[in-house]
């Protein structure tokens, strides 16, 4: 039992020191392995020609580092309700691509939806290793065509309980063929064809970053729709308005799009609906809202990242968004179900695994030199500077003697009224019929002797109201001069607004004596 314990110890360690190992080293393989034609990075252009009914619609835009930018949309009216014929097709595409002034080899041609048949399957987990092949063999199991008469593509929706779920889209190869050959006698090379409702979805996905709604396309004659969940395409339905009544449209729409609004509800998503109205009609938008009972957002109202607007159609604009976006994971029916794996480009790899290399020579041989005439360099250096570091060290020295006798002056400016500046108010308080015989300052007191021919007392209270004197009095009775003829007076005051503490200047005095 203890040997088991250790053995189930052990395994548990390794497996966890293994996803450690890999989620450290992830990182460093996608730096590897990062190729300079990386989407990222990478600037592309393309236009996408889109075939509708009565309108052929062509799109440019272009990529540069992730940002998608729609340059150029042009509408082609053809005869109200058909599909435009490939003549047709060509001159307006052919038109559009001069009238644009660019050149790519990246052309996409988006179908109509009715062109297409759109199914979702399942097959054995145990298909994935050969899908492409057992795709092609089942097509016409699940499609009204064979491989060899159709184009097609599919994409993986999910795994589950040993089964891979898949969308699968085709369309028949003799619809499509006309509108290839005119277009290469033009010298337009269609590169990729898609298909409307899969650009709508992935329009949409790029607009609100994920699609979990429901869509509907409403011409003047009928609709068409889908169920768009996590970058899938999963139920489809189309047909064509029995009257013009308002009501009548809404009741139909209703009864098309209430199965797919139950299959949100199952997945407990948000029962969303997204409109595109090739005609616009004010009217028929206010009785949609009013008659339908779900989260209602009109195209043309609600694209942010898409500045396009006042269009009749958006799937043109989504062809090029699906070509552009990494994230699209478009369909090309084109390719018929083969997806080549590209390898990661390993030249980045080499390169940086040849300069490690030599790197680590060069660390082996030359670290002892290297750092031996670092020392060298350092030791001469220090000994052309010591000379400059002695003369700095003076300066600093010198520089701290002056800031002491500056910070010296400036407290004993601010401990001590400046004599001058008492003389000064004492000149201006006494009256002319005063005068002074003497004047002693210290530190902190100021004493007067003098003369007055009025009343020495309202002397008292002129000094008493000064901003620099407090506790004025005499410091000996006055008396009569009679030689003078005047009255004799001493008075003694303290100097206002000192600090405290006592100062570190020495005191001094200073007599002053007037006739």
């Amino acid at each position: 039992m203890n040997g088991t314990f250790v053995l189930n110890k052990i395994s548990s360690l390794a497996t966890s020191s293994a996803s450690t190992f890999i989620d450290a080293i992830n990182p460093l393989w996608r730096f590897l392995t990062f190729s300079i034609a990386d989407d990222r990075i990478y600037p592309e252009k393309a236009l996408c020609v889109s075939i509708e009914k009565g309108l052929i619609s062509v799109a440019f835009g272009s990529r540069l580092f992730s940002v998608i930018k729609i340059k150029h949309v042009k509408e082609y009216p053809v005869e109200e309700g058909k599909i435009p014929q490939p003549d047709i097709f060509a001159s307006s595409l052919s038109f559009a691509v001069n009238e644009f002034g660019t050149y790519t080899k990246n052309i996409i041609l988006s179908i109509p939806k009715s062109w297409a048949i759109v199914k979702v399957v399942d097959f054995p987990s145990t298909a994935l290793e050969n899908l492409s092949n057992v795709v092609a063999y089942e097509l016409d199991r699940i499609t009204p065509f064979n491989s060899e008469d159709a184009y097609y593509d599919y994409k993986i929706i999910g795994e589950k309980e040993g089964k891979i779920s898949l969308l699968v889209v085709a369309a028949r190869a003799d619809l499509i063929n006309p509108y290839l050959e005119v277009a290469n006698e033009k010298g337009i090379s269609i590169s990729k064809i898609t298909v409307n409702l899969s650009v709508i979805e992935t329009l949409l996905r790029y607009n609100n970053n994920k699609t979990e709604e429901a869509f509907l396309e409403i011409n003047k004659n009928g609709y068409e729709g889908a169920l768009f969940i996590n970058g899938t395409i999963l139920n489809t339905f189309s047909g064509n308005f029995k009257t013009e009544d308002h009501q009548s449209k809404i009741n139909t729409i209703k009864e098309q799009i209430e199965p797919l609004m139950q299959a949100l509800k199952i997945k407990e998503k948000p029962q969303k609906l997204t409109v595109l109205m090739t005609e616009q009609d004010p009217s028929f938008k206010e009785i949609m809202k009013i008659g339908l009972p779900y989260s209602i957002k009109f195209l043309d109202e609600s694209l942010v990242k898409i500045k396009m607007q006042n269009s009749k159609t958006y799937s043109s604009i989504g062809g090029v968004i699906e070509y552009l976006w990494p994230k699209s994971g478009g369909l090309n029916l084109l390719c018929k179900g083969n997806h080549p794996k590209t390898k990661p480009p390993l030249i980045l790899t080499f390169i940086l695994i040849f300069v490690i290399l030599i790197m680590w020579v060069l660390y082996i041989i030359a670290p002892l030199r290297v750092e031996k005439q670092r020392l060298n360099e350092i030791d001469k250096q220090i000994e052309m500077r010591k000379e400059e570091v002695k003369k700095i060290e003076a300066l600093k020295k010198d520089i701290s003697a002056v800031i002491d006798e500056i910070n010296l002056i400036n407290n004993f400016k601010q401990d001590k009224h400046m004599d001058i500046d008492l003389l000064k108010n004492l000149t201006s308080i006494l009256p002319k019929s005063a005068w002074l015989s003497r004047v002693r300052i210290t530190q902190t007191h100021v004493e007067l002797e003098g003369y007055t021919t009025e009343s020495a007392t309202a002397i008292l209270s002129k000094l008493e109201a000064s901003p620099y004197f407090k506790k004025v009095e005499f410091s000996s009775p006055t008396f009569r001069d009679t030689r003078l003829k005047s009255e004799r007076f001493n008075i003694k005051m303290e100097i206002e607004g000192l600090k405290k503490e006592p100062s570190l200047v020495p005191k001094r005095s200073t007599e002053d004596e007037e006739e």
